[in-house]
């Protein structure tokens, strides 16, 4: 019983030390423009639903639209 609560207190006390040795997230920047050094890649899906129900999709060609609008790519 013993071993298996030192193994248990071991496992969580090298979790804990790896998560504390994250490498820092680098924060974003604006631009003094105030736009983006890059473009916006994913759309939310809720201008991609609002662009499709302009055009009247339905069905898989409004999938495939949604799909590619969330990807970033250009509708044809």
């Amino acid at each position: 019983m013993r071993k298996a609560a030192l193994v248990v207190i071991s496992v969580l006390s090298c979790g804990a030390a790896l998560a504390a040795t994250d490498p820092p997230r680098p924060t974003t920047t604006a631009t003094p423009s105030g736009a983006s050094a890059t473009p916006v890649k994913h759309t939310s899906l809720k201008a991609c639903n609002k662009q499709a129900d302009a055009k009247n999709l339905t069905g898989p060609p409004r999938v495939a639209f949604i799909r590619n609008c969330r990807g970033g790519k250009p509708s044809s």
